[in-house]
This record gives structure tokens, C-alpha cells and sequence, in this order.
């Protein structure tokens, strides 16, 4: 919600330039991430090259949107792909909601700005064989002359638990309890207000503990649980993929499908696997019907 000082000094008289001004201060003080901020930006100042540079931001109609979207499809010579036009789209959408909200504008202009949503492909995953192959793969480098159970405990905890790579990265030693009356399970924790909603507890499955204390052992980790640079994991990945001798880019993202969709095929509460992976029931819409298509797929 905004508060008042974020809006205070902004009218309906104010020019778009000093309003997107405003627009970033206030997004950088809800802790978006630098990359959402940097794109949310870039989509509204094009609005600046299309209207009047004094059109302010009360005086711009449902029309001037529309109008501008249709230029930035036909007529301003640069591509514009339906995922970049859907984007755009969502951020004209969110800055005069925040102008709304503030009392600058009394009617909302993007409301009724039809959202154009865009599905993305099909992800990859991993067949009930590719999956035992590539867990085969992790676990033979615990059993080599240099035993080294960091390949499984990682390949292991994301097949268990469909988490993030970013997610992953953030996780910490304090943040994996072995001690729960419920079982051993791991918190997935955010350091940003804003994301405080896809915080969550995930159990953790037996097989992994073993391999976690031979790689604590080994690695004798300090902070955080896996204390590389977001590459370096990504090797590792790719290195148990080969090993497997899959066809296919072994990857965060296809283990965190090929979790969601044995949860899926286990028929584990549909509400549950979105708990499980941290999204939104908006989010879920499209996810759960990409998971019933790629249940038919193997089916």
C-alpha cells in the first residue's frame, strides 16, 4: 500500500518524467530487485517517447494506451515479441495502480487495458529412467576413490524439492532443521519484506540426510549450505547430466519441473505443490495446466 510521503508531492498536473522519477524511488523502497526495477522502468519510459513531453499523467486516457501499444507493435520499428508486449503491459498496468492507489489519479486509465498473457514453451524433464540415472550418476561419486557427496546433495535436494537455483543459493546451515518432530526439512527464506509470501518449510526426504552429513564432513561448509558461485553449481549439473548420459541440459529449473510433476503424478494436493514451490495461485494457472500437459506428454 502506499503511504502517503511516496505520493504526496505528485498530482494529477505532474508530467510522466518527475511521476516515473517518484515511481522508481518507491519500487526501490518495496525491495524489488534491481533486474524487476531496471525493467519496469524501461517499459514506462517508453511512454515518454510516444506521448508529449508535458502530458501529465492525468490528462493520458485508456485510448493513449491502447495507442501506444499499438505503436509499439507496428509502427516503432523496433521487435516487440507478445512476452516483451505482455511485460510492458503488467507495468503500465502496476504504475497507475500506484498512482491510483496515492490519490494522484481518480480513474485508473490501465484498468481497462486488456492483459495479453503469454505462455512460454513446454519445460523439459526428466523421465522416470533419466531420473534414476542421473540420482545413479550423483551417488557414484560418493562410492569413488575420492568420495565426494556434494554432487548428490545437491542433485538430490532439488529433485526434492523443486526449489529455485536463487533459492538454493540462499539457503543456509541454520535454515536446514534435522531436528523437527515432523521430520528433517529446510526453510526457504527471502531477505526481502517483499517476498516474505514464498517463504516456506519443505520436508526433506531420508535418502538425503546421509549424503549431507558425508558432504558436511567433506566440505566442512560455514554459512552457507552450498558456498559456490551460482556457475560453479550449474557445472556440477551439467557434469552428473553427462555422467548420465542424458540427451537433455540437465538444469535447476528441469529439476524443480521433475519435482512438481512426480508430486503431480503422486497425486499430492494441487494446493500443496503450489505451497511446495512457492508461487502464487495466480501463478499456479499457468503451471498446473503445463504440469496436466506434460503428465498427458507421458502419459
Amino acid at each position: 500500500m502506499n503511504t502517503p510521503s511516496d505520493t504526496a508531492h505528485l498530482s494529477a498536473q505532474t508530467p510522466l518524467i518527475p511521476a516515473i522519477n517518484a515511481w522508481e524511488i518507491y519500487l526501490n523502497d518495496q525491495g524489488r530487485s534491481h533486474y524487476t526495477v531496471k525493467a519496469f522502468l524501461s517499459d514506462i519510459r517508453l511512454l515518454t517517447e510516444y506521448l508529449p513531453p508535458d502530458r501529465t499523467v492525468g490528462a493520458i486516457t485508456t485510448a493513449d494506451l491502447n495507442n501506444f501499444l499499438e505503436w509499439m507493435q507496428k509502427e516503432r520499428g523496433v521487435p516487440c515479441s507478445p512476452k516483451t508486449l505482455a511485460r510492458r503491459i503488467t507495468s503500465i498496468k502496476s504504475f497507475y495502480r500506484w498512482l491510483n492507489k496515492g490519490g494522484v489519479v481518480l480513474v485508473d486509465p490501465a484498468e481497462k487495458v486488456l492483459q495479453r498473457s503469454v505462455l512460454s514453451p513446454l519445460p523439459e524433464v526428466l523421465t522416470d529412467a533419466e531420473l534414476e540415472a542421473v540420482l545413479l550418476a550423483a551417488d557414484r561419486h560418493r562410492r569413488g576413490a575420492k568420495p565426494d557427496a556434494r554432487y548428490f546433495a545437491l542433485v538430490s535436494l532439488l529433485l526434492a524439492t523443486g526449489i529455485k537455483k536463487s533459492e538454493c543459493l540462499g539457503i543456509h546451515l541454520n535454515h536446514v532443521d534435522l531436528e523437527d518432530p515432523s521430520g528433517p526439512l529446510v526453510f526457504i527464506r527471502y531477505a526481502s519484506p517483499a517476498n516474505r509470501y514464498k517463504e516456506r518449510k519443505i520436508a526433506l526426504p531420508d535418502d538425503w540426510l546421509p549424503a549431507y552429513e558425508e558432504y558436511q564432513a567433506q566440505y566442512r561448509p560455514v554459512d552457507r549450505l552450498f558456498p559456490w558461485s551460482p556457475r560453479r553449481l550449474e557445472y556440477l549439473l551439467e557434469d552428473v547430466g553427462k555422467e548420465a548420459g542424458l540427451a537433455k541440459h540437465l538444469s535447476f529449473d528441469m529439476c524443480r519441473w521433475t519435482c512438481a510433476l512426480q508430486d503431480y503424478f503422486n497425486n499430492v494436493e494441487h494446493d500443496r505443490i503450489r505451497q511446495k514451490l512457492g508461487i502464487s495461485k495466480i501463478q499456479w494457472r499457468e503451471i498446473s495446466m503445463k504440469l496436466r500437459q506434460l503428465a498427458g506428454q507421458a502419459g
